[in-house]
């Protein structure tokens, strides 16, 4: 019974995040596109090229294993299972996705991060959350915050900065829809101090107000 709840919650959360799509993602011209790897006598859309509709199956469309629990034995005590167009290639052109997010008990944490593409519409399966989004230096970065339980919804929209943090004792997991295929995540720390070569340290030192030693230590971490 709990099995068939989980994806009941998904399908609600993927409807929901389709009707969000049409501002973000094109409209697709066809009835479906589904991505494809092999270039040879593909079309290319939106990013993807397409397979032969003739080619298509049900497989094309479907994906296995959002029952699963992640791994949260790691540095911040969570997981994220992500069903985007990379993983179910039916997904192209349909402008919407959905993930699996698996928190440690008590500090679990998916870290301050956004999506460049794509509105996010939470929903918690088990545990408590904590969670929240900083709106932009326009509207004077104001935090707007919700302890979440079982059952409870959440909205990020699209750009915002955005976090959950698991307060309870029990390990905790939530269904995420978003209005895009490929939504795009940047999690803040990594980019920040994480990047590939580094951000001269004299920038994040200035824009942080921390000691260079500080940063130079932060940027080693990642």
């Amino acid at each position: 019974m709990k099995g068939v709840h989980n994806i009941l919650v998904a399908l609600a959360l993927l409807a929901l995040a389709s009707s969000l799509a049409s501002a973000y993602d094109p409209s697709p011209l066809q009835d479906f596109c589904v991505a494809l790897d092999d270039i040879k006598n593909g079309v290319f859309v939106n990013g993807k090229f397409c397979k032969d509709p003739k080619r298509v199956t049900a497989n094309d469309f479907f994906f296995s294993g959002l029952n699963i629990p992640g791994n949260t034995g790691n540095a911040v005590g969570s997981n994220v299972t992500t069903v985007n167009v990379d993983t179910l290639p039916g997904l192209n052109t349909l402008g919407v996705s959905i993930v699996r997010i698996d928190f440690a008990p008590y500090g679990g944490l998916n870290p301050p991060h956004i999506h460049p593409r794509g509105t996010e519409v939470l929903v918690v399966l088990e545990g408590t959350l904590l969670v929240g989004f900083v709106s932009s230096n326009q509207d004077n970065n104001r935090l707007f915050t919700k302890v979440l339980n079982k059952g409870d919804v959440f909205v990020f929209p699209i750009g915002m900065i955005h976090f959950q943090l698991n307060i309870g004792k029990t390990p905790a997991v939530a269904f995420a829809g978003l209005s895009g295929q490929n939504p795009g995540v940047i999690t803040i720390a990594n980019a920040t101090f994480g990047s590939d070569p580094p951000i001269n340290p004299d920038v994040l030192t200035k824009a942080f107000m921390l000691d260079k030693n500080v940063v130079q230590y932060l940027q080693s971490k990642f």
